[in-house]
């Protein structure tokens, strides 16, 4: 397995481009005796073990890679360079662990293929595409991952952190990653010179107000013990210093827990784009549009509670913790949509004494999207492997 994570962290491809990745993820099943599908919702695979009778398990791991420069200095790291979906050369590398996944996967796969006598039922590999860009799931489900193939009894994933030393799991019931909405919103205003502002509707001066007034959403119409966060990532707007442009692009990460929070979000930020063009008589309304979403990840309370008292078991009671909400996002939130309980698990990947030293200077670690995040390496795969097989072993039926 540690061969299959350095060959695949090499050799990283972006969202929707995973075709090398995915043909190495369905060769490794298929010597393994699995089924195997490729192209499911674009470049997605799907492995299916049969033995026998019995409850239908799947997990979920990711294919794709990020835009992201490698400076972990590490041998076996990314030099790839790809051009994405605009044209433009980028670095790719895979930041997020999504390498880690698949071949915790791909071990988790082989033991059980190795020990038949364990366990009966029907055990899915699902190698998916585009977590990053939170499209892969509804992509694979979209081409008939719950149709074409048996639907799950139970879902699971891991997902690597630097918020636990390697050789811990953390379990975290109910919400445990948030609702995600990218918004783009375009604010129109009447161009001119920058001496006379007079003869002009400034779009500039009426982004910034409005990206003010949006924070009191969150500040003074969301209670506040329901999470949620409005944040402006980008904003462009002109082209020279003394010229007033006719309009201003923005784009917005939305985030919330529960679905009448993110209503209010959506509707709130229309409401007050449309208010403040209003009060600076623009020539016509914002454009607001939703251009990618993702439900939040709800992890089966009984079920995580379940898998968890299992894993004390496997792991050790002091390596099995209990974790916390964020407010990241993963479209494996988009599985238990369709009535599959779920749960998603944190991995420990910071080398213990490393973590430790980091939590005594009070210092922050590199993580998921850095490009100096390195999981550690060995403890992290096995017990990454260890957690799913134990968790696939408890809830496949047994002989």
């Amino acid at each position: 397995m540690e061969t299959l994570y350095e060959d695949l962290h090499r050799n990283p491809e972006l969202s929707y481009h995973e075709e090398k990745t995915a043909a190495t993820i369905a060769e490794q099943l298929r010597k393994l005796g699995f089924a195997v599908t490729t192209g499911v919702g674009g470049t997605g695979a799907v492995g299916i073990l049969k033995n026998g009778a019995g409850p239908t398990v799947m997990i979920r791991a990711e294919l794709d890679a990020l835009p992201v420069p490698e400076k972990t200095g590490l041998t076996y790291a990314s030099h790839v360079t790809t051009h994405d979906d605009r044209g433009v050369e980028v670095p790719v590398m895979h930041a997020c662990g999504h390498d880690l996944h698949m071949s915790i996967g791909i071990g988790t796969a082989t033991l059980l293929a190795q020990n038949k006598n364990r366990w009966h039922g029907t055990f899915i590999y699902v190698g998916q595409p585009a977590e990053e860009r939170i499209g892969g799931a509804k992509a694979m489900l979209k081409d008939g991952l719950f149709t074409r193939f048996p639907k799950p009894d139970f879902a699971v994933a891991v997902h690597d952190s630097n918020e636990y030393p390697s050789g811990t799991i953390a379990y975290t019931p109910g919400f445990s990653a948030a609702n995600s909405d990218s918004v783009d919103v375009t604010i129109f205003g009447v161009g001119g010179h920058g001496s006379r502002p007079q003869a002009t509707v400034d779009p500039i001066v009426l982004a910034a107000r409005t990206i003010v007034s949006w924070q009191t959403i969150v500040a003074r119409e969301i209670d506040p013990q329901d999470p949620a966060v409005i944040t402006v990532g980008s904003i462009h707007g002109g082209t020279k210093h003394n010229i007033i442009p006719d309009e201003v692009h923005m784009q917005l990460t939305v985030r919330s827990y529960q679905d009448d929070v993110r209503k209010h979000l959506l509707a709130a930020i229309q409401r007050i784009a449309d208010a403040e063009a209003a009060s600076a008589n623009a020539p016509k309304k914002p454009i607001v549009q939703v251009t990618e979403s993702v439900g939040a990840v709800y992890n089966d309370p009984q079920l995580s509670d379940r898998l968890a008292s299992v894993l004390k078991q496997v792991l050790g009671e002091s390596n099995v913790v209990k974790g916390h909400p964020i407010m990241g996002s993963d479209d494996f939130a988009e599985y238990r949509q369709f009535g599959v309980p779920s749960a998603m698990f944190a991995l420990g990947a910071v080398e213990p004494a490393k973590f430790a030293a980091a939590q005594k200077a009070g210092e922050n670690l590199p993580g998921p999207h850095s490009p100096f995040f390195a999981p550690d390496r060995e403890p992290s795969l096995k017990t990454g492997i260890e957690t799913e097989t134990a968790v696939v072993l408890e809830l496949l039926g047994r002989p």
